[in-house]
């Protein structure tokens, strides 16, 4: 983190919360941030876990990777202050769900449901959200299928339950998601109606080569020529 951002942050959280002195606050700020890593690590194992045991019996892997953050403190700040909640670390962990994220890329479509149930099946998993934006993406065209679940951490102190968003997608979803972000192009015009229209356009194509290399695989297993999917 930039040390000026850093320090504006824990200046204005400080200000603007009920937590105590600057080193206090630090110090549970970063304790805060410790439980969204270990909730992070929680998740990935246990989707790599999963991965492997479906190439195992399936001689395939549903998951092609799986990439994490977490939010950074200016963000963190600057969205609590956006939507006008209360700048303390309870609120955060109560009202942010996407302060841990853990991305994870398939090959196809159904994967991404496959990966999504297998998880969220887990006895010591609670989904606290599920939004699907693959059936109905948003109006710039971004595709991709949002959970946020809990995950319990395990501490010297006992038990915490830690929310993590955890975003699933097919490799062509996350490129076009990767270069509509690349693109800032609400910086520049924030009702740009044609670009809007151009890449949703493009994200169309793109689904529809999604959706016509998954037909493709399909066609094959039946007809018994692949193994791998």
């Amino acid at each position: 983190m930039n040390k000026r951002l850093g320090l504006e942050f824990f200046t204005e959280f400080v200000k603007s919360s009920d937590a105590g002195n600057f080193a206090e606050t630090a110090q549970k700020f970063r304790e805060m941030i410790c439980w969204y890593g270990c909730a992070i690590r929680e998740v990935r194992t246990k989707l790599e876990v999963l991965n492997d045991e479906f190439q195992n019996n399936t001689e395939r892997n549903p998951i092609d990777n799986i990439k994490s953050r977490i939010k950074s403190p200016m963000s963190i700040y600057e969205k609590m202050d956006r939507r006008g909640l209360p700048i303390t670390l309870d609120s955060i962990m109560s009202e942010l769900h996407d302060v841990a994220g853990v991305r994870v890329i398939c090959p196809f479509i159904d994967d991404i449901y496959t990966v999504a149930e297998m998880l969220i099946e887990q006895d010591d998993i609670s989904l606290i959200q599920y939004k699907d934006y693959i059936a109905n993406p948003k109006p710039n065209g971004y595709r991709s299928l949002h959970l946020v679940v809990e995950v319990p951490i395990f501490l010297s102190t006992g038990k915490r339950m830690v929310k993590v968003e955890v975003q699933i997608r097919t490799i062509a979803m996350n490129f076009w998601a990767s270069l509509e972000h690349q693109i800032h192009y609400k910086k520049f015009k924030e009702d740009n109606v044609e670009v809007v229209e151009q890449l949703t356009k493009c994200a169309n194509v793109i689904y529809e080569t999604d959706v016509k290399m998954q037909q493709i695989r399909e066609q094959l297993t039946e007809e018994g020529k692949i193994i791998l999917g």
